[in-house]
């Protein structure tokens, strides 16, 4: 029998693993702050549930996708204290935590679930919603060997690329490489169509010829390229805003562990720069934008 599945935290990413688990025959329920975010939820088939203990109390697995530290912070409190008063109705409770945020908050919720009982995993994903449908998601999976393995079959429906990569918390810090190398490509694209604008070739035929590219092409490339081409940056696949918490957690572990960073930092002040052009909410290839404005350009987006 499959597990009753609960996801707390319906956005972009939670709500795409929400659908993708009902698909495949999984009963979900799920809970976010935001009553649309319920409502997608219960319009693809699962259950919406008014809280975080809620959820806990009536799953097998909890699925988390936040957007802060005060959020998790939050969510492993109101699943202690469920999960906590049933310990004694229920044997085990796995949660997923699928979120980039800094590893020592994460390490403070698992000392928390660990005191009731329930386990908590270090599970980031590195990859869109939209890649989660083409099968291109990575989920870096760490934490407790024998909890982890017992989840697998909830990894599989979202891709078959879900490497087991050590103890809690390196999940996390490969989730900050991948993002690492994210941010500066996406800059890096954002430069080459404006550099290919600016010198009057046609941005779609660039993209047709480059981004496929087996030396220089990337998934990058592929997908926020295209959204660079087209200048239209909603629906965005990730928020200048919700990337500007990506960025500083990178960050603060770069300088927790001495080690520099110098195409990572100057591409810091692009992102800024969209967040003060009122950006915030597209997508993080926007930054094409910022760039066509550094080179002079007058063009207007579409969205």
């Amino acid at each position: 029998m499959k597990p009753h599945i609960g996801i707390i935290g319906l956005g972009i990413m939670g709500g795409a693993m929400a659908e993708a688990l009902i698909a495949a025959g999984y009963r979900v329920s799920g809970f976010d702050v935001h009553p649309a975010a319920r409502q997608r939820l219960k319009k693809a088939g699962g259950r919406a549930l008014s809280s975080c203990a809620k959820v806990a109390s009536g799953v097998d697995v909890v699925i988390t996708s936040l957007p802060s530290v005060a959020a998790l912070d939050d969510v492993a409190q109101e699943i202690a204290v469920e999960f906590g008063a049933k310990r004694k109705a229920k044997t085990h409770l796995v949660v997923i935590e699928t979120s980039t945020l800094p590893i020592r908050d994460k390490e403070r919720a698992l000392r928390q679930l660990e005191k009731v009982g329930a386990t908590l995993l270090d599970c980031p994903i590195s990859g869109t919603a939209r890649r989660m449908k083409e099968g291109s998601w990575t989920i870096f999976v760490s934490g407790n060997a024998a909890a982890c393995k017992s989840v697998r079959g909830i990894f599989e429906v979202f891709t078959r690329n879900a490497p087991y990569v050590g103890v809690f918390g390196h999940g996390s810090k490969m989730k900050f490489v991948a993002n690492h190398l994210v941010a500066i490509y996406n800059v890096a694209v954002g430069e080459t169509m404006t550099f290919a604008r600016t010198m009057g070739l046609d941005p779609q035929q660039v993209w047709d010829l480059f981004a496929a590219s087996p030396v220089v092409g990337t998934g990058v490339f592929k997908l926020r390229g295209k959204f660079m081409v087209d200048r239209k940056y909603v629906p965005p696949t990730m928020k200048v805003e919700v990337w500007q918490k990506d960025m500083q957690v990178i960050g603060d572990m770069a300088r927790s562990v001495d080690c520099p960073l110098p195409l990572f930092t100057a591409c810091i002040p692009v992102y800024n720069a969209a967040m003060a052009q009122g950006l915030g909410q597209s997508d993080t290839a926007s930054v094409c934008e910022v760039l066509d404005g550094m080179a002079g350009g007058k063009r207007s987006r579409r969205s």
